[in-house]
């Protein structure tokens, strides 16, 4: 799978990073990123369910 955050979508609320924190950080601007863009947890598909703006896309 690859995981991709939108920046401009994304508030910083950080419930990525918490429920998947081994694909998710917050970066110095408060934003996550995607650390691992490509992975096979399943972790990371709750991670973009979760995101209350929709910023993260798992193809």
């Amino acid at each position: 799978m690859k995981v991709s955050v939108d920046k401009d979508t994304c508030i910083g609320c950080g419930v990525c990073a918490s429920i998947c924190p081994d694909v998710f950080e917050m970066d110095e601007d408060g934003k996550a990123k995607a650390i691992v863009p490509e992975t096979d947890l399943e972790c990371a598909k709750e991670a973009a369910e979760s995101c209350p703006t929709g910023a993260i896309t798992v193809e």
